[in-house]
């Protein structure tokens, strides 16, 4: 088996404290042997891949005010649990941190962005993830926590190489800092990728400028994808002291070039890198002059996300010996808590219909979150099952592809089957599932957004226009129903 296929990962326990005091202490306690755990999207693959072993996942998600976005004395604050979601969905981000919401919006698919974290991107330390280079741009700070106090440290100085911090073994992110983008101040982020989402970026930036009286008083270029580390370019200096021109952009854009020193892999060789670099950070200054930086932002983000109401996660310690309990399709369903398995896994172990028969229409496709065949509903939100561990979902309530029993949910199942969007079979459960939110979410909705709402589900067998087609059919019914709205 080869090590991607090979899934075998070993935790004894799940702790989900209910204060901070008790997180720090629990990870001083286990060290080495402990890995917080927020949207664990990122950390279940490096179980799976390359940890194997460890001892705790210590969950934050029942500490108070942890996911708030906050604006205090002209910083804006992202604690470790805000999430690429939550980042698309503030005003105050959008209007004082467009490069990092730009960036958020890049990262995987809607089903990710659900539970995918700002601090887990920053703190994985890929030299592909997006929202570092819109933080560097952004000159932000991340605040540590360990048992031996707090420090703060400017994320430029964080990433010591690939997959490498300052961080220490028994430390945790508690916050993400930076100063908000005021009048005089404008941003933007770029992605360049093989394809239009769920894509790793092939070279990614940021560019943050601050002018006074037309003239550039400070710059950064932050570049991704090009290097072991993101890096702030020297090339934004060329940028200070003169008004913003295009022959400044142009001796900008080919001085940064000159810079970087990527690597040639499956995605693009080291010299398509520069010269992408060259492109890309000439048409962020171009749109910075501009004026039109906000322009592709959409008129409506698509969340996947339905949560009637915020949810309540409540502290827990469970080993393999023990049981917890979620419901499933309004019916609690009770089993081992499986500290090293998946939600979609235990699902598929533990629970069944009316009929007794086993749950097994949520599918694993690429057990990594690409292809969104195991997307279910937890807590209102549309995630992927296989990036979800199980006793992250204790307590939750969990809606499968049995459960869709609307009469809104029948019509688009009957629709799909109508207008051939059903081929093998094997994704539509996840189709189905992200049509279900896509459609609560959105009336009117227009065939890019219905792309856009889909774009985390992949169909190995066939084109997308019959599904296109089938949402547009009962987004048009749905608003007639409805008499307009959103």
């Amino acid at each position: 088996m080869h090590e991607v296929q090979d899934r075998t990962w070993a935790v004894d326990r799940y702790e989900r404290p209910a204060t901070l005091d008790e997180a720090v202490a629990l990870l001083d306690r286990h060290d080495m042997d402990a890995r917080i755990i927020a949207g664990g999207t990122d950390l279940l693959l490096e179980l799976q891949r390359k940890v194997r072993s460890i001892e705790v996942l210590i969950d934050l998600s029942a500490i108070p005010n942890l996911n708030e976005i906050k604006l205090v004395d002209g910083r804006i604050s992202l604690g470790p649990l805000v999430t690429h979601k939550d980042i698309v969905s503030s005003k105050l981000m959008i209007s004082a941190g467009l490069p990092l919401a730009q960036a958020s919006l890049e990262v995987g698919s809607a089903q990710l962005r659900n539970r995918a974290t700002v601090a887990g991107n920053v703190v994985t330390a890929s030299p592909a993830n997006d929202t570092i280079s819109a933080l560097l741009a952004l000159d932000a700070t991340v605040h540590l926590a360990s048992a031996r106090g707090e420090r703060s440290i400017a994320i430029r100085n964080f990433y010591l190489g690939v997959r490498r911090t300052v961080m220490e073994s028994n430390e945790l992110v508690t916050s993400i800092s930076f100063p908000e983008l005021t009048t005089a101040d404008r941003g933007i982020f770029a992605k360049i990728g093989l394809r239009s989402a769920q894509a790793i970026s092939v070279v990614h930036g940021a560019v943050v400028i601050t002018e006074t009286d037309g003239v550039v008083t400070d710059a950064r270029i932050a570049l991704g994808s090009v290097a072991p580390v993101v890096i702030l370019t020297n090339a934004a200096q060329i940028l200070i002291g003169n008004p913003l021109t295009a022959d400044r952009i142009k001796e900008c854009a080919t001085a940064a070039a000159a810079e970087v020193t990527p690597i040639s892999d499956g995605r693009a060789t080291a010299e398509y890198r520069t010269s992408i670099v060259e492109v890309a950070v000439a048409r962020m200054l171009t749109s910075l002059l501009d004026g039109t930086e906000r322009s592709m932002w959409p008129k409506r983000v698509t969340t996947l996300d339905n949560a009637q109401s915020p949810s309540t996660v409540s502290p827990v310690s469970v080993g393999e010996t023990d049981t917890m309990q979620m419901t499933i399709n309004g019916v609690p369903v009770e089993g081992s808590a499986q500290c090293d398995t998946t939600l979609l896994d235990w699902i598929r172990e533990n629970a069944t219909g009316p009929d007794g028969a086993a749950l097994t229409g949520t599918k694993e496709g690429c057990a990594e979150g690409e292809c969104g065949a195991c997307t279910v509903h937890m807590d209102g939100k549309a995630v992927l099952a296989c990036l979800v561990a199980a006793p992250a979902a204790s307590g939750s309530s969990v809606l499968t592809i049995e459960g869709l029993a609307s009469e809104r949910d029948v019509a688009i199942q009957r629709t799909f089957v109508d207008l051939g969007a059903v081929q093998c079979g094997y994704c539509t459960p996840g189709f189905v599932m992200s049509a279900s939110s896509l459609v609560s979410e959105h009336h009117h909705l227009a065939p890019h957004e219905i792309r856009d709402g889909l774009s985390g589900n992949i169909c190995r067998c066939t084109g997308y226009e019959s599904l296109v087609e089938s949402l547009v059919q009962i987004s048009n019914n749905r608003s007639q129903d409805a008499g307009g709205g959103q």
